[in-house]
């Protein structure tokens, strides 16, 4: 993966992040959860 590659990976994981957190109420833990790993995930290609 490229570093633009991976950059879009990172910016859609942490937009998707801010859109669960901000609509917090009716988001259900496991959407709350799975958007948490995939920024994890994306973070951690980037390391």
């Amino acid at each position: 993966m490229t570093a633009e590659e991976q950059m879009v990976k990172m910016t859609t994981a942490i937009k998707q992040a801010i859109k669960v957190m901000g609509d917090r109420f009716g988001s259900t833990e496991e959407e709350v959860a799975r958007v948490i790993q995939e920024l994890k995930a994306s973070l951690q290609g980037a390391a």
